[in-house]
């Protein structure tokens, strides 16, 4: 395994009440790993989490939360398809992708595979992807660049795309940092993503990823993360580091793309929050948790 590892000795430990596969995302992993009876998708999902767990103590790989499906559940989730089939040489882009199981659905659903790109800090991650589904590069050929997207090596600096760019991207499974893809992207998955930085943080992200983003009319960034009904932190319970996350409202989410990210008028921003349950955290009394789902669309 690769990437820093959390020592973090505030870590909540595992615990397998968290686990459960029903419906569609139980079909979904038993038709990607090929294990049938569930019993023993059970016991090698756990497997995995327990390894995944050891490289970085996130809350949602405690909760199971990559057996359940995120990028299908977002609104803009059949325009990202309709995309995939109808734009010529369209890429897919997930970044923060942990295990990669939403780009897999992805792919699944349709996305042309040979279009898709996987970026995160932690490579041990996207190797644990493999063993979680039971595939290798060969049979999941769908390119890894690790990087940390703050990281100029990782991200070039420099405005949004409002034309399509000049020079073609190289091919996707040579390269070594996304600076090459830069205005060439058609759709940015970002969920459980902006949630783990401060507002400054969510900002300068934001901003980084529309660097990424096509200029064609219909391109999108979109995700899911936590929010709030007003902006603010979520001072309920506080993360690994003993801080508390900072969490964006709808109208706050779509202020900060619209202008101060890209050109006022330029793109269209839907948001919303959906509320959740979090039986994985402490109980506080009168606490709601909410989730914002988002996207950022070029005109």
């Amino acid at each position: 395994m690769s990437g820093p590892i959390d020592t973090d000795t505030t870590r909540l430990p595992l615990d397998e009440c968290f686990y459960s596969l029903k419906g569609g995302e139980l079909a979904f992993f038993q038709e990607q790993t090929g294990i049938k009876d569930e019993g023993e998708l059970k016991k090698h999902i756990i497997a995995v989490q327990e390894k995944a767990y050891e490289i970085h103590g996130y809350r949602c790989i405690r909760r199971f939360g990559f057996t359940q499906f995120k990028i299908s559940r977002l609104p803009a989730y059949q325009n990202v398809l309709r995309l995939g089939r109808e734009r010529p040489g369209g890429i897919l882009l997930d970044i923060g992708c942990c295990f990669g199981n939403d780009i897999r659905k992805a792919v699944a659903d349709g996305w042309p595979v040979n279009g898709v790109i996987a970026s995160d800090l932690h490579k041990g991650f996207w190797d644990l992807g493999h063993e979680l589904f039971r595939t290798t590069p060969t049979t999941f050929p769908v390119p890894f660049v690790p990087g940390d997207a703050f990281d100029p090596a990782h991200i070039a600096p420099r405005e949004p795309f409002y034309q399509r760019p000049e020079i073609p991207h190289r091919p996707l499974d040579e390269l070594t940092s996304l600076t090459p893809l830069q205005g060439h992207i058609s759709a940015i998955h970002a969920s459980a993503f902006f949630h783990l930085f401060d507002e400054s943080k969510q900002l300068e992200l934001a901003r980084i990823l529309a660097t990424l983003l096509s200029p064609l009319p219909g391109s999108l960034i979109f995700g899911l993360h936590g929010g709030k009904p007003q902006k603010g932190f979520r001072t309920e319970v506080k993360n690994n580091a003993g801080s508390y996350m900072f969490c964006h409202s709808p109208e706050s989410w779509r202020e900060l793309w619209d202008g101060p990210v890209f050109r006022k008028g330029s793109v269209r921003v839907d948001a919303g929050l959906h509320k959740v349950e979090r039986p994985d955290l402490p109980a506080h009394e009168n606490a709601e948790f909410f989730l914002l789902w988002w996207s950022v669309t070029r005109m």
